[in-house]
């Protein structure tokens, strides 16, 4: 009874794990990439797609995809991304323009967090007295939005910004808050 009681355990276990993994938030197969602009504002674009209503750029969001920032120079910087179970931030390193550092740390973050049913499709980020401001615009074409996510998800997304910006101390931020459209996002 013993082994027959262990095999069933070891079974549920594998469908257990394999069902975990299924959950895969960085399939971005069909997800468009965000791009970082000169003005420190991005918003992907597919090329030959039209841009959906409402335009990003009637907001302030740059909807040029073709005016990716190259200088040449990158600079090094620690992102943060959140483990398998969304327990802790997890640094890595990455080379970054050196023009726009900060924002193409956000852009490699939003990219990673993309999936087929949630897509941030672009966002400003402004900073005042140490406080960074993320607006975030989520794509038209997205099923889910941010208030929809689990808390995991929040915490992969939101949380590996916010630790990004303020551990990188050349950015001097002390505190990040998180809007959608000017409003803010109750994380």
């Amino acid at each position: 009874m013993y082994n027959y009681n262990r095999y069933v355990l070891s079974f549920l276990l594998v469908v257990f794990c394999i069902t975990i993994s299924s959950c895969d938030s960085n399939n971005t197969a069909d997800n468009p990439t965000l791009e970082t602009t000169p003005n420190s504002k991005i918003s992907p674009s597919p090329q030959g797609e039209p841009e959906k209503s409402p335009t990003p750029a009637a907001e302030g969001y740059s909807t040029d995809s073709n005016s990716k920032a190259i200088s040449g120079k990158t600079t090094n910087v620690t992102l943060y991304t959140s483990d398998d179970q969304c327990q802790q931030l997890i640094p890595k390193k990455a080379d970054v323009s050196a023009q726009e550092p900060m924002n193409e740390a956000i852009s490699k973050i939003f990219k990673e967090q993309d999936t087929a049913d949630f897509s941030v499709a672009g966002y400003r980020v402004n900073v005042n007295n140490g406080i960074a401001t993320v607006d975030v615009r989520i794509s038209p074409d997205s099923k889910r939005q941010v208030s929809s996510l689990s808390s995991c998800e929040q915490f992969a997304l939101f949380g590996s910004v916010r630790k990004t910006l303020i551990s990188n101390s050349e950015w001097k931020i002390k505190d990040v808050r998180f809007t959608e459209r000017g409003e803010d996002i109750a994380l």
